[in-house]
C-alpha cells in the first residue's frame, strides 16, 4: 500500500494543508464578501457607477455594438445585477440618454435669468448652451447615434421632452419680455433661437475631429474658442436684438 501523502500549500511564510485551503476559501473570500455587502448597503452608488460606465460604452460603441459583459466587467458588478436595476441593456441605454439630457438640461435650467434684462439675459442663456455642449462630448455622441436611428428611444422617453422644455420657457420669458420693452424684434421667436443656438454649439463638438483633419486646430484653442463663443452670441443676439453690434474681435 502506498503512503498517503499530504499535500501543502506554501502562502506568504504559511503552509497550509488542503483542508486548510478549503477552509480559506469557504470563508475567507474577502473580495467577493466585500463586493456584494457594498451593493446592498449602498444601491444607488452602484446604480450610478454603472450608468457611468455605461454612458462612455453607449457613446463609443451605439447601443448595439456596446457590450453588457464588458460594463459588468468594468464596474465589478454583473450582467444578472445590471438586468435586475436596468431590466435590459435597451433600459439602460434610456436610463443613460435620459442622464446625459438632464445632466445638459440642468446647468441651463439653473440659470436665474429672469432679473437680467432681455438682452443680457438672451447672451447669457446663448453662452450657457455653447458652455454646456462643450463640457459634455459624451452627449454629443449620443445625439448623434440617437440621429442615425430618428431618435427611437429620445421618442419613447416621457422624460426628455420634459427636460427640454425648460430651455423653451427661459427664451420664451425672454423673449416675451424683450418684444414688450422694444429691444428684441416682434418676430423674435423662442425655438429658432434655441435651434441657432444649439446648431452651433452642437457642431462644435460633433464635427471638431473632421473639421480639424480638414482646416487644421486653430479654432479648437483656448484663444479660437473664446472668439467662436462670441461669435455664437454675436449671430443670436444680432438675429433678433434691434440695434445690435457685433462684439469686435480683440485677438
Amino acid at each position: 500500500m502506498y503512503p498517503r501523502v499530504k499535500f501543502v500549500l506554501f502562502v506568504g511564510g504559511i503552509t497550509l494543508s488542503a483542508e486548510g485551503k478549503a477552509a480559506m476559501g469557504a470563508g475567507g473570500d474577502s473580495a467577493g464578501t466585500t463586493r456584494k455587502t457594498s451593493w446592498k448597503k449602498d444601491p444607488e452608488a452602484v446604480q450610478e457607477n454603472i450608468l457611468t460606465i455605461a454612458t462612455e460604452e453607449f457613446a463609443a460603441h451605439g447601443l448595439a455594438g456596446a457590450n453588457i459583459n464588458v460594463i459588468a466587467q468594468r464596474t465589478s458588478t454583473s450582467k444578472r445585477m445590471i438586468y435586475y436595476y436596468f431590466e435590459g441593456k435597451e433600459g439602460l441605454y434610456m436610463r443613460v440618454l435620459e442622464r446625459v439630457y438632464s445632466s445638459l438640461r440642468e446647468s441651463e435650467k439653473a440659470l436665474d435669468v429672469t432679473s437680467l434684462d432681455p438682452v443680457p439675459a438672451l447672451k447669457r442663456l446663448t453662452e450657457a448652451t455653447f458652455d454646456s455642449h462643450v463640457n459634455n462630448p459624451q452627449f454629443i455622441r449620443l445625439v448623434m447615434i440617437e440621429n442615425i436611428h430618428n431618435a427611437e428611444y429620445v421618442k419613447k422617453s416621457d422624460i426628455i421632452p420634459r427636460l427640454n422644455k425648460a430651455i423653451i420657457d427661459k427664451l420664451t420669458d425672454v423673449c416675451r419680455r424683450g418684444i414688450a420693452s422694444g429691444v428684441l424684434r416682434k418676430d423674435a421667436d423662442p425655438l429658432e433661437l434655441h435651434w441657432m443656438t444649439s446648431s452651433a454649439s452642437f457642431y462644435n463638438v460633433s464635427n471638431r475631429a473632421t473639421f480639424s483633419a480638414s482646416f487644421g486646430d486653430s479654432l479648437y484653442s483656448e484663444p479660437g474658442q473664446r472668439r467662436i463663443r462670441q461669435r455664437v452670441v454675436d449671430m443670436v443676439l444680432g438675429a433678433v436684438v434691434i440695434g445690435y453690434e457685433p462684439h469686435q474681435k480683440s485677438e
